[in-house]
């Protein structure tokens, strides 16, 4: 039998970041206790899992490590499998070892996996080197807070000072006086470069190069530069200027809002990610299946009676052949009927159902589909006097005035695809196969964006 809980390392904040691993457990779960300095994409996996956040970074709604643990404990013996997301890597400062015993005192079985820890980004992402042939040799993890209560400091701050490598200190921006004086009163050179890393790998990185008696002043309330902060101390932060390359992208720092579904987000967000900016989704308009399916079930029956079945949309293309599928029939059904698609993106979702366009539409909008249609094959659209659709008869032969050609659409949108092929002869039959509305107002966070002037583009595009 496997573990019932799976304690999984978030990462840095880049949800690509994540781990095969803990992917693939996070799809296996069945509720998702995550920290607030979790990225929310990384609930993506998580498909269908109950989502409890057991933190909210920089606020008092957070849990007790006691409730975290009895909550663990509470889903497991409900018979449910539990993903524990926490951020950055779970040994590194995590308090995993905490719920590990909780969960061996009460005979649950479970399964660390390791993620990437902000010290270890921060390498690439911030162009710092912990170690470095001329420069340092070792790297010691520090933790700016230790366990409430505590008389007297763990830390040997005399030995952390006089250490020959790279220091790299989490959780200090509420303690940055204490632990900054005692490295300096230790005997560690108040000119030590050091580098104040902020949210690192995230579109908002922020990366302040200072000396070590700098610290505390940059990091007062004043500033505003709050947690997620870590600070590298040593020789090796004055290599960020050669190395450095995450903040130095054409879109780094800007913000782009893309009015698409997250799940057709990715071919436009990934180029732009990919350029540094930071993104947001907010959809315009919501797509959703039908209620009533007896028109498309039965233009579904009579497809051989169709020259032609045209699709507009990659959604047209998805909401058809879910509902093929979902009435008994496969790709048999549209033997003898030409494919035409406008634009390559809804022709990429034909290919998805190992189907290809006979005709594929240059232009990207719909008069340029039914131009093309109307010149190609052999049998041209030769009757206007057809223009006015009847439905075929399944038991009838095909009518020779006019090809027929099944329109697959949503519930709303302009007509010209049917105008333009009517004009040219052809009988048009169009059937809607989703619904299609305007999403009443955006999401609060979004708006509250929008006013306050942090974004910086808005991408308009339409696959209606």
């Amino acid at each position: 039998m496997g573990p019932s809980v799976y304690l999984i390392g978030a990462g840095p904040g880049d949800p690509g970041l994540l781990t095969l691993r803990g992917a693939e457990c996070l799809r296996r779960a069945d509720v998702v206790l995550y920290d607030g300095l979790s990225n929310p994409r990384l609930l993506d996996h998580a498909v269908g899992a109950e989502r409890i956040c057991v933190g909210k970074h920089g606020q008092s709604s957070i849990w007790s490590q006691e409730q975290i643990n009895a909550e663990m404990i509470r889903q497991v013996r409900a018979g449910r499998r539990v993903a524990r997301l926490k951020g950055g890597d779970p040994a590194v400062f995590a308090r995993t070892a905490e719920e590990v015993e909780a969960l061996r005192q009460a005979g649950i079985r479970f399964e660390i996996i390791p993620g990437i820890t902000a010290a270890l980004a921060a390498g690439s992402y911030a162009g710092i080197p912990l170690t470095h042939r001329r420069h340092a040799s070792a790297v010691a993890l520090v933790t700016g807070q230790e366990e409430p209560g505590k008389s007297r400091s763990a830390l040997d701050w005399v030995a952390l000072a006089r250490f020959p490598g790279t220091l790299v200190v989490y959780m200090g921006v509420t303690t940055v006086r204490d632990w900054t004086t005692a490295l300096i009163s230790a005997g560690k050179p108040p000119d030590t470069p050091a580098s104040i890393l902020r949210r690192c790998s995230m579109p908002d990185q922020r990366s302040i190069p200072c000396r070590l008696d700098q610290v505390a002043e940059l990091l007062t309330p004043a500033t505003k530069v709050r947690p997620p902060v870590i600070v590298i101390i040593g020789e090796v932060t004055r290599l960020a200027s050669e190395m450095s390359w995450f903040d130095n992208r054409p879109l780094f720092g800007q913000t782009v809002l893309i009015t698409r579904s997250e799940h057709q987000a990715d071919e436009l967000a990934s180029p732009l990610a990919d350029l540094g900016a930071e993104l947001l989704t907010q959809p315009a308009i919501e797509i959703s299946p039908l209620v009533d399916f007896s028109d498309l079930d039965t233009q579904i029956e009579t497809l051989r009676n169709y020259d032609w079945l045209v699709f507009t949309s990659r959604n047209g293309v998805r909401h058809f052949f879910e509902r093929l599928f979902a009435v008994g029939k496969d790709a048999r059904q549209l033997a003898g009927v030409r494919l035409a698609a406008v634009g390559k993106r809804t022709g990429a979702a034909l290919s998805e159902y190992h189907l290809r366009p006979d005709l594929e539409a240059v232009g990207m909008n719909a008069e340029s589909l039914a131009d093309q249609l109307a010149r190609h094959g052999t049998a041209p659209f030769t009757s206007p006097a057809a223009a006015e659709f009847s439905a075929p008869d399944a038991a009838a032969p095909r009518r020779s005035l006019g090809q027929q050609v099944l329109w697959v659409r949503a519930d709303r949108g302009p007509g010209t695809l049917a105008d333009r092929l009517r004009a040219a002869g052809a009988i048009v039959r169009p059937v809607v196969a989703y619904h299609h509305r305007d999403v009443p107002e955006a999401d609060p966070a979004i708006r509250d964006r929008l006013a306050m002037g942090q974004i910086d583009w808005v991408t308009v595009t339409s696959d209606a």
